[in-house]
């Protein structure tokens, strides 16, 4: 029994030092503080999609975005509302790609810059002096 005990104190003491490891690593600040940004950046999409571009669409189309469809029972679907949904998480998504793709890109020059410099190989002095050999062989013949 004791030992069953003694297991279970050493399980959690793992559990709760990988979860404290989790934690403490910079990965959890970084997604802790881009959902912050996140939901921020939603409430500006929200304001640009309800202030700019539904009047926009209304001017257009001539009727109300914030629309209702009657059924029955008094019941009604809010179109317009779905329709805002739509809008914004279409801005929302096509600019996280535009994002996604930058971010994708600064990490290929990164990639890049340290590719060259792994493919350029480092002359040692054995080398130069074996290439200096190999070029007055060569001029011999």
């Amino acid at each position: 029994m004791k030992d069953n005990v003694k297991k279970a104190k050493e399980k959690s003491k793992g559990f709760i030092g990988e979860f404290k490891t989790f934690i403490l690593r910079g990965n959890v600040m970084d997604m802790a503080i881009g959902v912050i940004i996140g939901g921020a950046f939603a409430t500006i999409v929200t304001a640009l999609t309800d202030d700019f571009i539904n009047p926009i669409i209304n001017s257009i189309g001539g009727k109300e975005i914030k629309g209702q469809l009657a059924i029955w029972g008094g019941q009604y679907l809010n179109w317009g509302h779905f329709l805002t949904a739509v809008i914004n998480f279409l801005i929302m998504a096509f600019i996280l790609f535009l994002m996604l793709k930058g971010v994708n890109k600064l990490m290929e020059v990164g990639k890049k810059k340290k590719e060259e410099e792994a493919a350029a190989p480092i002359k040692t002095d054995e080398t130069i002096l074996l290439e200096e050999i190999r070029d007055i062989l060569k001029k011999r013949k």
